[in-house]
C-alpha cells in the first residue's frame, strides 16, 4: 500500500532518530500530527507558542548534533516559528521546520492565513520548499535534511493543506548521506602558521565552540606554545574546570581583567574555532594566526597573517607537527612567564568574585559600605544566587541562560566542568529563550539534571510555556533573577549617561503564577533563605519555579572599563536621583 505525504515524512523522521517534534497542532498539520500519533518512538510535544517550539527543537539539535524538528500551521502558527529559527540558523544547527499552508489550489488567492512561507523563511533557511506534488517526496524531503546538516542551518518544507493525505504513485524510502567530512588546509599554509607561532615570544589562544571535540589537541597546543586559553562564552563547556590549566575565562563585556590583559600582553593571538564579533575587544597590532571550518569567517573580525580553513582537531594535529622540534640539549621549554602572569590575575580575579558571592557579603564592613550605594533594599546579589546554583547543581546539569543579566552572572559564576553543557541565544541575543530551550533539553533526557537561568523580562515573554512542563512533566528547575528589570537595558542606558526608562517591570509572584499552574514554586527575599531554597527546588521532583528577589542595581563591570563608561554612569545615577527626587514632590 502507498503512503500519503505524511507518513513519508514521518515515517524519515523516525528513520533519522527523531525522539520528539515540537509545535501547535492545527488544520494543515492535522494528517502530520495524526502519522505522528501513531508512530512509536516519535513524540509529539504540544506547546502554547510556536516560537518556543523552534527554541526547543533548536536546544535539541545543538545539544545532541542530530535533527531538531518543529512545526507550525498555516500562517501565523508559521509566522511564530522565525524568531526561534533564527536562533537555530545563528547557532548554525540542524533544524527542520515543517510549516502548514492552504490547500493547493487556493494558492496565490490571498485565501484565509495564506502566508508566502518561501518569502517568510527566505532569510532564515538554507533551504525552503513547498510540496506541490506527492510525488516530490521522499527526494523534496531529502534535500531539506541534507542542506540542514550539510550547510549547518534550518530547512522548511511547506506542506499544503490537502496534500498530507495524499498518496504516492511511486513509494520509496527515503535515502540520507549524512557523513561531515573531515577537511584539513594546505600543508604549506600549516608551515607558514607554524612559522609564525614559533617566531612568537608571547602566544594567547582565543578558543570558541568549533574547537570543543579538539578538548586534548587544543591542551597540547597550548602547553607547546606556554599559551594562556582566553574562552568564548560557548567554549565554557569543554574547556572549563581545575583540568585546563591554560584557561584564563572570557573576554567582552562579561569578561574578565585576566582574560583582557592575556590578549592585549600577547604579540601574537592564535584563533582556534571562534568568529567572536566584538571588533573592539580584539587588541591592535598583534600578528593572528586564524582557524576556522568557514573560509568566509576568516579574516571577518580581525586582520590576519595566516589563516588554516579546516577542522580544528585535524589543523591543530598539523601544527604540532610542524612547529619547530626542540633544540638539542635543552628541554624544549618556552618561557611560561606570559602564561604564569595571566593565570595568576585570572586566580586573583576568581577570588575576589568569589568573596563578592558570598551571601553574607553585605554584612561585613566593605560590604554595608557597597550596599550603602547600590543595595540599599538588602536584595540578593545575583552573584550569590549564581553560585549557589553552581555549588549544588549536578555536574552532569545542562544549563540554559536568558539573554542579558542572567547569562552574565552564569558566564561568571558556573562553572561547566564535568559533563555539564551550556545552551543559550548567544548569537542571535534573543529574550525569552532559557525555558522553552530547557523544555527541549529535558525532552532528551528526562533524568538529567536540566536548569534555566531565566530573567524575569525573558520568562515573562513566554510565560504560558510552563504549562508544557508541567503537562509533560518535564522536571526543569527554573532558576528566575527576579530584578523586577530588563537589566541589560537598564546597564546599557546608564553607562551612555541616560537615566533608567522603560526597563521598570511590574511583576507578579512568580512562584504563585507557578503554583497556579500546577508547578511547585518557590519565592526568595532574604539571602540568609538562599542556600535552603535551592537544595529544595533540586530536591524536590518534577519541574520547580524558584523566584529569586534580586538587586537590581547590581553592576557587571566589564573587563576593561574605560573613563566614559564610568563617568556616564555617574551622570545617569545623578539623573536619576534628580528625576526620583522630582516624582516624589522634594526636589
Amino acid at each position: 500500500m502507498a503512503r500519503t505525504v505524511a507518513r513519508v515524512i514521518v515515517d524519515a523522521l523516525s528513520e533519522l532518530g527523531v525522539r520528539q517534534v515540537f509545535g501547535v497542532v492545527g488544520d494543515a498539520l492535522n494528517p502530520l500530527t495524526d502519522a505522528l500519533r501513531t508512530t512509536d518512538g516519535v513524540e509529539w510535544v504540544g506547546c502554547r507558542h510556536e516560537e518556543a517550539a523552534a527554541f526547543a527543537a533548536s536546544a535539541q539539535s545543538q545539544l545532541s548534533g542530530t535533527l531538531g524538528v518543529c512545526m507550525g500551521t498555516v500562517g501565523p502558527g508559521s509566522v511564530h516559528l522565525l524568531n526561534g529559527l533564527y536562533d537555530a540558523a545563528k547557532s548554525h544547527t540542524p533544524v527542520l521546520a515543517i510549516a502548514g499552508q492552504v490547500p493547493l489550489g487556493e494558492l496565490g488567492s490571498d485565501y484565509f492565513q495564506e502566508v508566502d512561507n518561501d518569502a517568510l523563511f527566505s532569510d532564515v533557511a538554507v533551504f525552503r520548499a513547498t510540496v506541490t506534488s506527492p510525488d516530490q517526496l521522499p527526494q523534496l524531503l531529502e534535500l531539506a535534511v541534507r542542506n540542514a546538516f550539510g550547510r549547518k542551518g534550518v530547512a522548511v518544507l511547506t506542506v499544503p493543506g490537502d496534500l498530507g493525505e495524499r498518496e504516492l504513485s511511486a513509494d520509496r524510502p527515503a535515502r540520507f548521506s549524512l557523513n561531515p567530512p573531515v577537511t584539513r588546509p594546505e600543508e604549506s599554509a600549516v608551515r607558514e602558521a607554524a612559522g609564525l607561532l614559533d617566531r612568537a615570544e608571547r602566544v594567547t589562544l582565543l578558543v570558541g565552540r568549533g574547537a570543543r571535540h579538539a578538548r586534548e589537541d587544543v591542551l597540547a597546543l597550548a602547553d607547546r606554545l606556554a599559551a594562556p586559553m582566553v574562552l568564548t562564552l560557548k567554549a565554557k563547556e569543554g574547556f572549563e574546570g581545575d583540568a585546563n590549566p591554560f584557561q584564563v575565562g572570557q573576554t567582552g563585556l562579561i569578561g574578565n581583567p585576566a582574560a583582557a590583559s592575556a590578549l592585549e600582553d600577547a604579540d601574537t593571538l592564535l584563533l582556534l574555532g571562534t568568529d567572536f564579533p566584538y571588533r573592539d575587544w580584539y587588541p591592535e597590532g598583534k600578528t593572528v594566526v586564524q582557524v576556522d571550518t568557514e573560509a568566509t569567517h576568516i579574516g571577518r573580525r580581525v586582520p590576519v597573517e595566516a589563516g588554516l580553513v579546516g577542522d580544528t582537531g585535524a589543523t591543530v594535529r598539523d601544527l604540532l607537527t610542524h612547529l619547530a622540534a626542540p633544540a638539542a640539549g635543552t628541554d624544549g621549554a618556552r618561557d611560561r612567564s606570559h602564561l604564569e602572569k595571566a593565570r595568576k590575575r585570572f586566580e586573583e580575579w576568581r577570588g575576589g568574585q568569589a568573596r563578592l558571592a558570598d551571601p553574607s557579603h553585605d554584612k561585613g564592613l566593605i560590604g554595608r559600605l557597597r550596599s550603602t550605594f547600590d543595595n540599599r533594599s538588602d536584595d540578593i546579589r545575583p552573584e550569590a544566587l549564581a553560585a549557589v546554583v553552581d555549588r549544588l547543581a549536578a555536574d552532569d546539569a545542562v544549563f540554559t541562560s536568558d539573554t542579558g543579566m542572567a547569562t552574565v552572572w552564569l558566564s561568571r559564576f558556573v562553572e561547566m566542568r564535568g559533563e555539564r553543557r551550556l545552551i543559550g541565544s548567544y548569537n542571535l541575543g534573543s529574550m525569552a529563550n532559557a525555558m522553552p530551550q530547557a523544555l527541549g533539553a529535558q525532552c532528551l533526557d528526562r533524568e538529567r539534571q536540566v536548569v534555566a537561568f531565566c530573567g524575569d523580562g525573558g520568562l515573562s515573554m513566554l510565560l504560558g510555556d510552563l504549562m508544557t512542563l508541567k503537562t509533560h512533566r518535564l522536571p526543569v528547575k527554573l532558576v528566575v533573577f527576579d530584578n523586577r528589570r530588563l537589566g541589560m537595558v537598564k546597564l546599557e542606558q546608564e553607562q551612555a549617561g541616560l537615566p533608567e526608562f522603560g526597563t521598570v517591570l511590574d511583576n507578579p509572584d512568580f512562584a504563585a503564577v507557578a503554583e497556579a499552574m500546577g508547578i511547585p514554586g518557590i519565592r526568595v527575599t532574604e539571602p540568609a533563605e538562599l542556600e535552603k531554597a535551592v537544595r529544595r527546588a533540586f530536591d524536590t521532583p518534577g519541574p520547580v519555579l524558584l523566584d529569586v528577589l534580586t538587586n537590581p542595581d547590581e553592576i557587571a563591570v566589564p573587563a576593561k572599563p574605560t573613563v566614559e563608561q564610568g563617568w556616564g554612569f555617574a551622570v545617569a545615577k545623578v539623573k536619576e536621583i534628580v528625576r526620583s527626587h522630582g516624582d516624589d514632590g522634594t526636589a
